[in-house]
């Protein structure tokens, strides 16, 4: 079994953060997103993997060569330019043409899920969960034995909401790459996507079941990577905090054996990157990357990026009986 990961895309609704990095290295409970996809997969077993790169794709090869050199076995190949998912796979038809089957696993999405179960499934299979805003997704419909029946592209009348979260199981590999030229060649500008190809799947007859996730966590924009971090937050094991000067440390956090923490508060939710220093502050609901560096600074639900420096002012204050003092003013 193959894996395929997307991890070229440019991340525009991530910025400022991936003005330096990609996606998928933004941290998130304590590891970069794609840590945690490929030691998903990893621990159901699969060993080899596809990375299709493009934007600061530099970066996601040393992340890779860095972390899993030795644990398994990849190759790296480029989309440019970057039109959409179907023609991410479409360039690696060389590479998988001949496999009896795959997996495509997005590269900004973490998926709670049976993954021995997805592999095992003998056929075509989707990952599904219902959404509330099931406009801004790939949408399927399916009958009462979970087979796909219809399948859009953010329909803006949505017939389901049930989003496709980011991992496709490919039984039918010739089928699928037909799908592909087929919709490449009718469509000659803007994005190609894969529930166009599944569509052209499903109409010449071949089956795809739709497989309901446990829990799956966004990690597309601020929002929704802060609550992803929230929620992987309350699977993590606990542990035993390093001892930190004059400070309250508020479980669950993940915080980097490196970090520096001084006379402050941090936690719940809070993830704390490598080398990072936080001193006289009180962080709660964040992520602070790496080399980061807090002062006299109060913090919500944010995130810090790496090598930012963030300085607040201390103040000074002898308060008499029924005051009120707004420094917010």
């Amino acid at each position: 079994m193959i894996a395929v990961i997307p991890v070229a895309g440019a991340g525009t609704h991530m910025r400022p953060h991936t003005h330096t990095q990609p996606k998928p290295l933004i941290p998130v409970a304590g590891e970069p997103i794609l840590g945690h996809i490929i030691k998903n997969l990893h621990h159901a077993g699969i060993q080899d993997f596809i990375f299709i790169v493009g934007y600061l794709g530099d970066k996601i090869k040393s992340y890779i060569e860095n972390h899993f050199n030795n644990i398994i076995n990849y190759e790296c190949v480029i989309q440019e330019p970057r039109l959409g998912l179907a023609h991410a796979i479409s360039i690696c038809k060389n590479l998988l043409i001949h496999q009896k089957e795959f997996i495509i696993s997005l590269g900004d999405i973490i998926v709670d899920a049976d993954f021995q179960e997805i592999i095992n499934y003998n056929g075509n299979l989707i990952t599904l969960n219902p959404v509330n805003n099931p406009c801004d997704y790939g949408i399927a419909v399916v009958d009462e034995n979970n087979l796909v029946i219809h399948l859009a592209e953010k329909p803006k009348i949505p017939k389901s909401n049930l989003a496709l979260v980011g991992i496709y199981k490919i039984k039918d590999v010739k089928e699928f790459f037909w799908g592909i030229e087929e919709i490449m060649q009718s469509k000659n500008h803007g994005e190609y996507h894969l529930t166009d190809v599944l569509t052209k799947m499903i109409n010449r007859g071949k089956t795809i079941r739709g497989y309901k996730v446990n829990n799956w966590y966004d990690c597309g924009k601020k929002e929704a990577l802060l609550q992803s971090n929230r929620l992987l937050m309350k699977n993590l094991p606990s542990f035993t905090y390093p001892t930190h000067i004059n400070s309250v440390i508020i479980p669950p956090v993940t915080i980097h054996e490196t970090a520096i923490i001084e006379d402050s508060i941090v936690g719940p939710f809070v993830a704390i990157g490598e080398n990072a220093v936080i001193k006289k502050s009180i962080v709660e609901d964040a992520i602070i990357g790496s080399f980061a560096t807090l002062d006299r600074i109060i913090l919500k639900n944010s995130i810090v990026g790496n090598d930012s420096s963030l300085k607040g002012r201390s103040q000074s204050v002898n308060i008499g009986d029924s005051t009120e003092i707004n420094f917010n003013d």
